[in-house]
């Protein structure tokens, strides 16, 4: 039977790569250019807007692994959409995505059921886009319902790291440099190819066995801050989300 931490530990993988792959998604591609949005204009204006109409510096403030100078001409080029039709078209890619990959899997309806007690229940302190997201409205079906629940999952776990990353004293590059990407949505990606990604200018730092150690205890952690929100599932119901996310994920 596994208890909370252990059932953070064990789903940040699934809801990792399941939560955030409709962020590049064919979708999410097809949203910009019929908006005539750079990618990361839609993602900023789109996932962040759920803060709402606001100044840059606060975007800055939440969008932690960006560097400043990416995120302020993104953020002000997503203004050609306002803050909530933004927000909806995001949600839909999130919906629409849901369903062209968990469609056809039976198990999603009681995903979306075990998720939603786990985001109703859980403390939004420290993760505020995951209190953004978790008032924007679900979607009735359930493959849609339950990819937009591990996104609103994946935000609460994404600020915890935050937290968690900041007391580090790592900064945001030298946590994404000496991080393990496995749990996201680009598969097994080096440090590096994820600081490229999101836009830090070479040359990058080496990696030192203290800072991989740091790193090593932020992710202990984030499983820590993470284990109270799975509180709420019975001993019995953790069991069976953690192996309903491995068959999502393994699909």
């Amino acid at each position: 039977m596994a208890d909370p931490r252990t059932t953070a530990a064990s789903v940040k993988g699934p809801i990792g790569v399941l939560g955030g792959g409709f962020m590049i998604s064919r979708e999410a591609k097809a949203i910009c250019e019929q908006y005539e949005l750079g990618p990361r204009e839609l993602y900023f204006r789109g996932r962040c807007g759920v803060i709402g109409e606001t100044h840059a510096d606060v975007i800055m403030s939440i969008a932690h692994y960006f560097p400043a100078d990416h995120v302020v001409p993104n953020w002000e080029g997503g203004r050609k959409l306002p803050v909530e039709q933004a927000v909806a078209l995001y949600a839909g890619i999130c919906q629409d995505w849901g369903r062209r990959k968990l469609g056809g899997f039976d198990g999603c309806a009681r995903i979306a059921e075990l998720l939603e007690k786990v985001v109703r229940a859980a403390s939004p302190l420290a993760a505020p886009l995951f209190a953004g997201w978790r008032a924007v409205p679900l979607a009735d079906d359930a493959p849609a319902r339950a990819a937009q629940l591990l996104h609103v999952v994946r935000e609460l776990r994404g600020g915890l790291h935050t937290a968690a990353v900041i007391a580090s004293g790592l900064t945001p590059l030298e946590a994404t440099l000496s991080a393990d990407h496995s749990g996201t949505p680009f598969g097994n990606s080096t440090g590096e190819m994820m600081a490229k990604f999101f836009e830090w200018p070479e040359p990058y730092p080496a990696i030192t066995p203290e800072v991989l150690e740091r790193r090593r205890e932020v992710e202990e952690r984030t499983d820590d801050l993470m284990a109270p929100s799975f509180e709420v599932l019975t001993e019995t119901e953790r069991d069976e989300l953690i192996e309903l996310l491995r068959l999502g994920h393994a699909r």
